[in-house]
């Protein structure tokens, strides 16, 4: 009886909200599950606002589910990110059956993920604190709705320099050497990083070759732009706008002046993670406040 019951909503569900064709194009839905759309085209569904019956068996989760895979993989989409309550914890077990697995858990909601697109998953960790490194030598630039310069995310384990000469050969397709740091930024609560906090780092790189084959899942274009032009022009982002000035600085006065040099030193303890720790020097008439521990 509790099934009928089941079925009985869903029906109607499917036959309002989740079938409705007004808002097949702006918010993701299709003949199944109503979702939002994000830059990167993928789709993010929370089972909490989708209007589901308390009472939702797996079987019926499981086959409403499989028909919006099937419409989202038409229309192209990357990536399925599936927001599951704990009262709807059976759904998640449902969605394991058609490849989903677990991204992370945060207070009263779990979130499960899938990829659609083409090869391996490209879908970012999850993390407390999210490491992004761009490269910059001379002046190799790329765009997506704005020029910037090349970089991604640290995997796991990897050194920041490793970092930048990676992702600029695997987005541009020009080889290079790292150099030094020159400039940090930090925010919170970032949207690309679950609401955790994002550090981003910009390399100085050396060039060891200059023909480009970009990727074109990664950037529109891809140029070698001069630094005066890129420090002038409104369409790109403020950090690269800015860095793009203390280059020019560099250039002129010598890049000693602007360069955050790095040293490997031995670690007191080891470890197999990453970790990422601020140090603080404080003094006062050439006198600095330490601690002995």
């Amino acid at each position: 009886m509790a099934a009928r019951s089941s079925a009985s909503k869903l029906f109607s569900l499917t036959r309002g909200r989740f079938f409705s064709p007004a808002s097949r194009t702006a918010s993701g839905s299709c003949g199944g599950l109503t979702g939002k759309v994000d830059r990167f085209g993928g789709v993010t569904v929370n089972l909490a606002e989708v209007g589901l019956p308390a009472d939702v068996s797996e079987s019926l989760f499981s086959r409403l589910l499989q028909e919006s895979l099937s419409q989202w993989k038409a229309e192209g989409k990357v990536a399925v990110w599936l927001r599951v309550p704990i009262s709807l914890s059976r759904c998640a077990a449902a969605a394991s059956t058609h490849g989903f697995t677990f991204h992370h858990a945060a207070h009263d909601q779990a979130v499960l993920a899938l990829w659609l697109g083409d090869g391996e998953s490209r879908l970012p960790g999850f993390a407390t604190h999210q490491i992004g490194v761009a490269g910059k030598h001379s002046s190799i630039l790329q765009t997506k709705n704005a020029w910037k310069f090349p970089g991604g995310l640290s995997d796991p384990g990897e050194n920041i320099g490793a970092t930048a000469v990676r992702e600029v050969l695997e987005e541009t397709g020009v080889r290079s050497e790292f150099r030094s740091l020159l400039s940090i930024r930090q925010q919170h609560n970032h949207p690309g990083a679950f609401g955790m906090s994002d550090m981003y780092i910009i390399c100085r790189l050396r060039p060891l070759t200059y023909d480009i084959n970009f990727c074109t899942q990664e950037c529109l274009r891809c140029e070698w732009l001069g630094l005066a032009e890129l420090a002038k022009t409104d369409n790109t982002t403020p950090i690269t706008s800015r860095v793009a000035k203390l280059l020019l600085h560099g250039l002129e006065q010598g890049f000693d002046k602007i360069d955050l040099t790095m040293e490997e030193l031995p670690a007191l303890m080891m470890c197999s993670g990453s970790d990422l720790m601020m140090i603080t020097l404080c003094y006062v008439d050439r006198r600095f406040l330490v601690i002995f521990s």
